[in-house]
């Protein structure tokens, strides 16, 4: 008689915790304002709202790398601050952007921020249309080898070397939603910052996560279809961001990193897609933009593991592409 009563007490349990234990899963999309454009997650079968956790992560990101933060970490060491002990976000953007500073042959470069400012592409405003001799003199503050990272503090040659990381951090914020997102067992989702994305897993049905490449052309119709499930890309484009100077001179926003003008070329944007983290696709667009058409069809020669979509001007000035992406 004791063995039956504990046989069904011990059932009870069992039964109970099984309950407990399928909890009801839902699909969400959160949408918001961050780093300076907006953003839209989507998620599938989650058990929770994570919009809170993934806000703090945002926080998190922007105290270590924003420029436009005047108390974070990233600015009090622009403003000489030799004390900030870097926290394990900054320094991982870093070792990034050093490794990635060497494979492109300094043409991602997040040390030309004070030609970024001064061309009136950055925190500060500035607006100026820098005259050859204030060109040179800028850079000599460029160059990501005169930086380094010491006992998790940087050290730089100069203390009026600049670091701007925004042409990888929102490709990194990026990076760490997908890892909360992982840590948590969600196995399907596509985050979006800005245009830039990673995605895992599929859509509803077993459908892939598909976007449209944006036509960089006074057309703001879809471009091409891209089927990005377990990739991640990102887009670099002068077409929407530059200025037009007093005088009727076009400056565009990537500034290269070789000669420190801003001046535009024939290539109109630079989509990279690949198995990578965020943040690298992010660093090789905008070095892509800095390299023109030509090096950077040299450099995919010789990484093709990185599938570009590059979109340019021929000398006709109509519209051509250069690809190694296999539409889908």
């Amino acid at each position: 008689m004791k063995t039956f009563k504990f046989s069904l007490f011990l059932g009870i349990i069992l039964l109970f915790t099984s309950c407990k234990n399928e909890l009801k899963t839902t699909d969400f999309t959160l949408k918001g304002f961050v780093f300076g454009t907006t953003y839209k997650i989507t998620y599938l079968n989650g058990t929770q709202n994570f919009q809170k956790p993934i806000d703090s992560l945002f926080r998190l990101v922007n105290k270590s790398l924003s420029t436009y933060i005047p108390t974070s970490d990233i600015s009090k060491i622009n403003n000489g601050d030799t004390t900030i002990v870097v926290d394990e976000m900054f320094a991982e953007v870093f070792k990034k952007s050093k490794r990635i500073y060497n494979e492109t042959d300094g043409f991602f470069d997040p040390t030309v921020g004070n030609l970024v400012n001064a061309w009136g592409f950055g925190p500060k405003n500035e607006k100026i249309d820098l005259t050859n001799e204030q060109v040179s003199n800028q850079m000599q503050f460029v160059g990501l080898h005169k930086v380094e990272l010491q006992n998790h503090k940087i050290v730089k040659e100069n203390p009026k070397i600049y670091l701007d990381f925004n042409s990888i951090a929102k490709g990194y914020g990026i990076d760490v939603i997908a890892r909360f997102f992982n840590s948590k067992g969600i196995a399907n989702y596509l985050i979006e910052i800005g245009g830039e994305i990673r995605a895992k897993g599929t859509k509803k049905n077993n459908n892939p996560w598909l976007i449209k490449l944006v036509n960089p052309t006074e057309n703001t119709n879809g471009y091409k279809t891209l089927n990005l499930s377990n990739k991640s890309m990102a887009t670099s484009g002068n077409y929407r961001k530059f200025r037009i100077s007093e005088d009727g001179k076009k400056y565009v926003h990537t500034i290269n990193p070789k000669t420190g003008f801003a001046i535009e070329s024939n290539l109109l944007s630079a989509s990279v897609i690949a198995n990578l983290d965020c943040a690298d696709v992010d660093a090789y667009a905008t070095a892509f933009m800095a390299m023109g058409l030509e090096k950077t069809k040299a450099f995919i020669v010789k990484n093709n593991s990185i599938k570009v979509i590059l979109i340019y001007l021929n000398e006709d000035g109509n519209l051509e592409e250069f690809t190694n992406y296999t539409y889908n």
